[in-house]
């Protein structure tokens, strides 16, 4: 948009990523409406607009809380809460100890509840994991081994052997790796018509 058609619309801001399945839009709405209609600004009574954009299972979780509770300011304002936060900066390097923007807290109000729209994460899937490898890993692995070939060194592979793997990840390759022996002893076998 160049600078003139922001005149005519009004400034918009978008946080986080149009592609995610959760970002904000803000904007102002009585530009828009005096473009549009050619409407006086101060007839029109709404100065900005603040607009809530989810896809998927967030607007699915979204709409479950909206018909559990039946309060929009209390879903709306819970979504606004989790997922963003306007601050003053702060003398700590921890932004999340910043304290809020005072007119930020204004608008939100206090003592809202956050409201969080993910799942437990599902469990793990191995042929989806070497599906994202293939699509989102491979291709940049490639280029560092291509490069370390050329230089002569095993750079990415030392990085690969030293990482420290989490639990998680351990948890994973222990359940990844059990053999049928290692799971049960003999519960794998015939057991001939026990009760």
């Amino acid at each position: 948009m160049t600078d003139e058609q922001a005149e005519d619309h009004g400034a918009s801001l978008y946080v986080g990523s149009m592609k995610s399945d959760i970002y904000f839009c803000i904007y102002e709405k009585e530009a828009e409406q005096q473009h549009k209609f050619g409407t006086d600004y101060q007839t029109v009574g709404i100065k900005n607009r603040f607009e809530i954009r989810l896809k998927n299972d967030r607007a699915k979780i979204a709409i479950e809380d909206l018909l559990a509770y039946r309060d929009v300011e209390r879903t709306a304002f819970g979504i606004i809460t989790r997922y963003i936060r306007f601050v003053n900066r702060g003398k700590n390097k921890d932004r999340a100890k910043w304290p809020l923007n005072p007119i930020w807290t204004v608008f939100c109000g206090k003592g809202r509840q956050p409201l969080r729209l993910t799942l437990d994460p599902e469990p793990f899937d191995l042929r989806r994991t070497r599906a994202w490898i293939k699509k989102q890993v491979a291709p940049t692995l490639k280029v560092l081994l291509n490069i370390d070939g050329y230089n002569g060194n095993n750079s990415t592979m030392a990085i690969i052997k030293n990482t420290e793997l989490k639990q998680k990840h351990q948890t994973i390759l222990e359940q990844q790796t059990l053999g049928i022996s290692e799971v049960g002893g003999d519960y794998f076998e015939n057991d001939q018509g026990t009760e």
